[in-house]
């Protein structure tokens, strides 16, 4: 039976505080009678792990409570039974989504169409205006909360990634040099190449426009990667040789002070051109490897 650590993150406690003070505020400036349920669905909306993400889902709140308004203002002047008026404002609301190419969902204007109307007894604009001013609160203490206190960042994981790679890369050359002509593939290398692309569209989406510090890591980063792709493409080419070259002396004592465990013994005599791209590759390994490790070490 595996157990499972009980692990309460730093999110978490930032939502349960974003929460907390949307509530507090609320209760004295909240505008209906649903303010308290409506800041902490706000407040939670904000607590995506990135700055764009958290924008994002501040808008996607802030355009369905409008939209929702909108639509239940305008649907309870028909005189017509409420049932009937909600089923054609909720056609209208999805029609107006799609024709506008929104990716959000219109499940939020749908439920305030259905309060606005299905109620007879709420003033439709007081309500209408109300909601979005109890929404707001809780968007805005969130989206405070998310981005200044300990915000998401991931660049020690795409570090970590990068410096895995580093290990991928020796691993790779020890098996291209043991002295078979059995030639190992990039797989793997191209796996660890996928998840720095991920998380640095991650990091680059927490990217707090402000913050300077910030915007030189991700260049940084970016070089990083940039040298990462350019390894990997050299080891590509090395992998459809038809057999491993020769290596040259001097080569083969660069990849030994590099840590590689160089195990073929061939002495090149007349180089052909399998030794001659073989040397070459690895020369460009070797370069770009070590201006990756030195820009890992000015982080």
């Amino acid at each position: 039976m595996t157990h499972r650590r009980l692990h309460v993150g730093m999110r978490t406690l930032k939502s349960a505080l974003a929460v907390t003070v949307a509530l507090l505020i609320v209760e004295q400036y909240g505008a209906t009678a649903g303010k308290m349920i409506f800041a902490l669905i706000g407040a939670l909306s904000a607590m995506e792990p990135t700055f764009k993400g958290a924008v994002r889902s501040c808008l996607t709140q802030i355009c369905g409570v409008i939209s929702g308004a909108i639509f239940g203002v305008l649907m309870s002047r028909l005189p017509v039974d409420a049932v009937w008026v909600i089923g054609l404002g909720v056609v209208l609301i999805i029609t107006a989504y799609n024709f506008l190419n929104l990716t959000l969902s219109p499940a939020l204007p749908c439920i305030i169409l259905v309060t606005v109307c299905a109620n007879p007894d709420i003033a439709p604009v007081a309500y209408a205006l109300g909601r979005i001013w109890d929404t707001a609160i809780g968007l805005a203490v969130g989206l405070a909360v998310n981005m200044l206190l300990f915000p998401y960042n991931n660049s020690r994981q795409i570090r970590a990634a990068l410096r895995g790679l580093d290990q991928d890369l020796m691993r790779f050359l020890e098996d291209f040099f043991d002295g078979d002509d059995q030639l190992p593939d990039t797989a793997r290398m191209n796996r660890r190449i996928a998840d720095i692309n991920r998380q640095l569209s991650i990091f680059a989406d927490q990217r707090l426009p402000w913050r300077r510090r910030q915007r030189e890591e991700l260049n940084r980063l970016r070089y990083c990667d940039e040298m990462a792709q350019n390894l990997v493409v050299e080891l590509t080419a090395l992998s459809r040789l038809p057999w491993p070259g020769r290596l040259s002396g001097e080569i083969k004592q660069r990849l030994a002070n590099s840590g590689a465990a160089v195990r073929d013994t061939r002495v090149p005599t007349d180089p052909n051109p399998v030794d001659i791209v073989t040397n070459y590759h690895v020369d460009r390994v070797l370069a770009l490897r070590r201006k990756l490790r030195e820009s890992l070490k000015q982080q």
